[in-house]
């Protein structure tokens, strides 16, 4: 059983696009009509340009609107396939919120001449941004998908890249130009091309089926990776290679298990203590964090997956657990009771300097790490808020504020830019509850529903892909 994903090819960038691509950000402004108050964005993994980028605070009060012309063949046919990653591209781009896809129902008739926009058609439609491409079918199996971004101020083409795949990876392509149409604009890394790992529920409340699953960010894709027989739980992505560690009750007892997304093998890892919960790997994926329960309380301990003693950074004369690593790996944010309730601490990588950042009146769990290292998510309850609440706070416990509430939220996770959370959402039903994924943005703005085959919980964003 396998889980890896098709090799894609990416065929480069295609005429003016090379000179636009070397400077990104510099459209993205003028796509906003400019604005001296800009700040620079720094693309993950690589160096801030020069030059100005989107406010996306502005980009989410007015939403940049773009045209996306239905791909077709290169005849300019209309194409299955073409129309598939056309209504994909669209939905990442609209629901980010940070773009108005403009109704196709109201573009002028041939507006791409021999792959040039008359450029008339598109300013009418108040239209800064306008993508085009074309899907052909190599057979054998292959496509090639071919896109184009333009700005339509500038008259200019920004981006024309080309991609070579298998045809039941059309979806991924269309994330793929998602994530490059909003690097492109925003000048940050999108996040459209990325997994989530969660836990399926089904069947009664009593006696629910627990299942560790997988899908696209968007809920499409969906694979169920156990088979129910022992409840799973609170999975987590190793963010640099394809494995899930997930906590299993095999022998009714809980332990914490690596999951191979590529051969589909499980192991547990290891026997440190009564329970093993509560894992998170380390952001270089070689080793874990997990909670390991002795005498009433639970320790926090480190564990190299090549092997190795465990580290206790921790003791367990509290209750110390759902630790996260800060993205440089430096810190931890955990929960613990060692001041009477729940509530946030930060320590060093190694245990040292523990200090507690969270104040409120209630109790505060499974704190999160934002990737961009600025937020740190939360779930909190208390009697003053008549329920749950998915909360965000700077680390050092600044800044705090609610994102959504409700009868139960829980189990925050962040997208690999740092700026959507997607959480858990349960509602009474006449049965018990249910449990639903839901996506918000770190503004509290644009929930959205994730759908899913049955009930979910325990999201964890994966990182992206490509």
């Amino acid at each position: 059983m396998r889980f890896n994903l098709p090799l894609i090819s990416r065929r480069g960038v295609l005429g003016a696009g090379a000179a636009a691509a070397a400077a990104p950000v510099a459209f993205a402004q003028s796509a906003l009509g400019g604005g001296g108050d800009a700040t620079v964005a720094a693309p993950a993994g690589g160096t801030a340009n020069n030059g100005p980028a989107i406010n996306v605070s502005g980009a989410q009060t007015a939403p940049i609107p773009i045209a996306i012309a239905p791909f077709s063949d290169p005849s300019g046919n209309a194409s299955q396939y073409g129309g598939q990653i056309t209504g994909v591209l669209s939905d990442d781009l609209g629901h980010s919120g940070l773009f108005r896809p403009i109704d196709p129902t109201s573009f002028v008739p041939n507006s791409v001449v021999n792959g040039t926009p008359v450029w008339q058609n598109w300013n009418i439609l108040g239209a800064q941004a306008l993508v085009t491409g074309d899907v052909a079918d190599l057979g054998g199996g292959q496509l090639r998908v071919e896109f184009r971004l333009w700005n339509v101020a500038q008259q200019r083409q920004v981006q024309g890249t080309a991609y070579t795949t298998t045809v039941d990876n059309w979806r991924r392509i269309a994330h793929i130009i998602g994530d490059v149409v909003y690097q492109q604009m925003i000048g940050e890394k999108g996040y459209f091309d990325s997994r989530v790992a969660y836990i399926s529920e089904a069947g009664p409340v009593t006696s629910r089926i627990r299942r560790l699953a997988v899908m696209d960010y968007d809920g499409a894709n969906n694979q169920f990776l156990t088979d129910g027989s022992s409840m799973a739980l609170s999975p987590q992505y190793n963010p640099t290679r394809q494995q899930l560690a997930f906590v299993s009750f095999q022998s009714n007892t809980p332990r914490v298990y690596l999951f191979d997304l590529q051969t589909g093998a499980q192991r547990m890892l290891g026997s440190y203590g009564d329970q093993t919960i509560g894992p998170r790997f380390s952001p270089d994926g070689n080793s874990l964090l997990m909670s390991v329960s002795r005498n009433g309380g639970a320790a926090i301990v480190k564990v190299n997956l090549s092997g190795g003693d465990m580290v206790e950074l921790t003791d367990s004369s509290s209750i110390n657990v759902t630790p996260c690593y800060s993205p440089d790996g430096t810190q931890i944010v955990f929960n613990s009771d060692r001041d009477g309730n729940q509530q946030l601490f930060v320590m060093n990588a190694d245990g040292s300097g523990v200090k507690r950042i969270s104040f409120g009146a209630g109790r505060y769990a499974e704190p999160s790490w934002s990737p961009r290292g600025d937020l740190i998510s939360y779930t909190f309850w208390g009697s003053d808020v008549g329920g749950f609440s998915i909360g965000v706070m700077a680390p050092d416990g600044s800044g705090e504020r609610i994102l959504s509430q409700g009868f139960l939220v829980e189990s925050s996770t962040f997208c690999p830019n740092g700026r959507v959370i997607m959480f858990c959402r349960s509602t009474p039903t006449p049965d018990g509850h249910s449990s639903r994924l839901v996506t918000i943005g770190i503004d509290g703005f644009n929930e959205r529903l994730v759908p899913t085959p049955s009930y979910a919980s325990d999201p964890s964003w994966g990182p992206l892909l490509a």
